[in-house]
C-alpha cells in the first residue's frame, strides 16, 4: 500500500507507508544498533531509509530499558530526538509519541525522581477540549459512525414491537448516536416506544450536553423521552443506580469501555499471587507457574527470554488470566447479564496490547498506531491543529499508557475480539449476528463519506474495522442465554 505523503511546498508525493515499512523489517531481530550511526548523518537519510531507522531505534531503546541497561537506552533516545517529530511525516510522528512513552518509563523506575518532576505540574481536566478532541476523532476516522450504526441497527432489530425500551450507555459521551436511534424509532410503522435513556459518564458536564441535545431532539419529534444521567466511573457504577424498571425492554451499549476493567484483575492477580507466596514454604515460583499454566508469553525462563533476544517479562500478568477468573471485567458482565437485557453491543479495540511484556506491547501497538497515523495522513493535512491534537492527546496519551505504565495505572489494555467473545460467552451471553441489512449499511456510510481504505470483514456473526488488512476496532452483539 502507499500513501500520499504531503510535501513541506504543498505538493503530493508517493513514498512507503508505515505498514510498508514494518513489512521489509524483520521485527524481532533489531539489527541497527543505536551507536551505528552519527547524528550528522540522520539528517541526510531518506524518508523510507529514516522510517526504518526510526522503528530500529525504537525496538532497540525498548530491549535496552527492558533489559535494564539504561546507558544504551539514553543513547538511542537521544538518536531518536534527533529523528522523531510530532510534526514531521508519518514515521516521524510515531516515533515521537513511542520516544516519549519509553522516556516516561525509564522515569518511571525511579519514583522519586518521577514524582519531583511532575510535583508542580497541576493535571486539571479541561472537559471542552476533552469534548472537542472526541469530536474530531468522530469527524476524521469513521470508526464510531460504524459503531453507532451498527449498535443502533442491533437495537433496532431487538426492539421490534416493543413499546417500552430502555437503552444504557455506558460511556453517554457523544449524542449523535441516540439522535439518531430517536429519529430511526420516530420512522418505525407501529411508532416510536417510550424511550428512556441512561446515560453513565464521569463527567457531570458531557452528561448535561447530551441531556440537552437528546431532549430537544425527542420534544421536537414528539417522542415520549427521558434521559437518567450518571455522574460516575464505569469502575465505580453501582448497578441499581440504573434504575432498570419491570416491563422495559432493555439494551445495553458499551464503546470502548470494557477493557478498562482488565486493570482491575491484573491487581486482583497480583494480590491473588502475594498472598500465595506467603503460604508457600516451599519456594515455589507460583506467579510463574500460574502464568505458564495459562499460556502467557513468559513461559520461557526469564534469564532465556533475556539472553536469546533481549526481552525481559515487564512483570504484567493480566493477559493471562484465566478466562474463568472472578474478577473485576466477569463480574461486571455477570451483573449486566442480571439485567437481562435484550441485546448489548461491544464495541473494543481488536488489537492486542495486554502482553506481558513490553515488547510484546510494543510491538503490536506499532503495527496499530502506524495504521491510525496512516489513516489521518491519507485524510487530513500534516499542518492542521486538529490532527496534531488528536495525535497527541488521543493517541499519544494511548501509547504512553501501554509503554509506560504497569499495574492499575495502565488502563489501555486493548485485546482481540476473540478474547472479549470468550469471556461474554462466560458470563451467559450468546452472539447475536449482525445483520446482512446492517453490514450493508456499515459499507455503504464508508463508501458514501470517501473514507477510501478502510473495510469491514464479517468474523463470526461481529464486524472487524480494518484500515486496508489491519484490523482497528471490533463491533459484537450479545443476547442473554437462559
Amino acid at each position: 500500500m502507499v500513501a500520499m505523503l504531503q510535501e513541506d511546498n504543498g505538493t503530493s508525493s508517493v513514498a512507503s507507508s508505515p505498514l510498508q515499512v514494518f513489512s521489509t523489517m524483520s521485527l524481532n531481530r533489531p539489527t541497527l544498533l543505536a551507536s551505528s550511526s552519527p547524528f550528522h548523518c540522520l539528517k541526510d537519510l531518506k524518508p523510507e531509509e529514516r522510517g526504518l531507522y526510526l522503528i530500529h531505534l525504537l525496538l532497540t531503546c525498548a530491549n535496552h530499558v527492558a533489559s535494564g541497561s539504561l546507558q544504551n537506552a539514553n543513547a538511542a533516545l537521544e538518536q531518536l530526538s534527533h529523528l522523531a517529530s510530532p510534526d514531521g511525516d508519518t514515521m516521524q510522528r510515531i516515533a515521537a509519541y513511542f520516544t516519549e512513552a519509553l522516556a516516561n518509563r525509564i522515569l518511571k523506575s525511579w519514583p522519586g525522581l518521577y514524582k519531583a518532576l511532575h510535583a508542580t505540574q497541576t493535571r486539571t481536566i479541561n472537559v471542552s477540549e476533552e469534548i472537542h478532541v472526541r469530536r474530531l476523532f468522530f469527524d476524521m476516522f469513521p470508526i464510531l459512525k460504524v459503531s453507532y450504526l451498527l449498535t443502533n441497527r442491533a437495537i433496532l432489530e431487538a426492539m421490534e414491537g416493543e413499546k417500552m425500551v430502555h437503552v444504557i450507555d455506558l460511556d453517554a459521551s457523544e449524542p449523535a448516536q441516540w439522535l439518531a436511534l430517536i429519529q430511526a424509532f420516530n420512522s418505525r410503522p407501529e411508532g416510536p416506544p417510550h424511550l428512556r435513556i441512561t446515560g453513565v459518564h464521569h463527567q457531570k458536564e458531557v452528561l448535561d450536553q447530551m441531556a440537552h441535545r437528546l431532549i430537544e431532539e425527542a420534544e421536537k419529534l414528539d417522542i415520549p423521552f427521558q434521559f437518567n444521567p450518571i455522574v460516575s466511573r464505569l469502575d465505580c457504577l453501582n448497578v441499581e443506580q440504573l434504575r432498570v424498571k419491570t416491563g422495559e425492554a432493555l439494551a445495553v451499549s458499551s464503546v470502548l469501555q470494557l477493557h478498562t476493567f482488565l486493570a482491575s484483575d491484573d491487581d486482583l492477580m497480583r494480590k491473588n499471587c502475594a498472598v500465595r507466596f506467603q503460604n508457600n514454604p516451599s519456594g515455589i515460583d507460583l506467579q510463574r507457574v500460574l502464568m505458564m499454566s495459562h499460556g502467557s508469553a513468559a513461559e520461557a525462563p526469564e534469564n532465556e527470554m533475556s539472553n536469546n533476544n533481549g526481552y525481559s517479562p515487564s512483570g504484567d500478568s493480566a493477559s493471562s488470566l484465566p478466562l474463568h477468573s472472578s474478577g473485576r471485567t466477569d463480574s461486571f458482565l455477570n451483573a449486566m447479564w442480571g439485567l437481562s437485557p435484550k441485546v448489548m453491543v461491544v464495541t473494543e479495540q481488536d488489537s492486542d496490547h495486554n502482553g506481558s511484556t513490553l515488547m510484546e506491547r510494543l510491538l503490536e501497538s506499532l503495527y496499530t498506531y502506524a495504521a491510525l497515523f496512516d489513516c489521518l495522513e491519507t485524510k487530513v493535512p500534516r499542518t492542521s491543529q486538529d490532527r496534531i491534537k488528536v495525535e497527541k492527546m488521543l493517541f499519544g496519551e494511548e501509547i504512553k499508557n501501554i509503554i509506560a505504565c504497569e499495574g492499575s495505572e495502565r488502563r489501555e489494555r486493548h485485546e482481540k475480539l476473540e478474547k472479549w467473545s470468550q469471556r461474554i460467552d462466560l458470563a451467559g451471553f450468546g452472539n447475536v449476528p449482525l445483520s446482512y441489512y446492517a453490514m450493508l449499511q456499515a459499507r455503504r456510510l464508508l463508501q458514501g463519506c470517501g473514507f477510501d481504505g478502510y473495510r469491514i470483514k464479517e468474523e463470526s456473526g461481529c464486524a472487524v474495522i480494518c484500515w486496508q488488512d489491519r484490523p482497528l476496532y471490533s463491533v459484537s452483539a450479545w443476547r442473554c442465554r437462559k
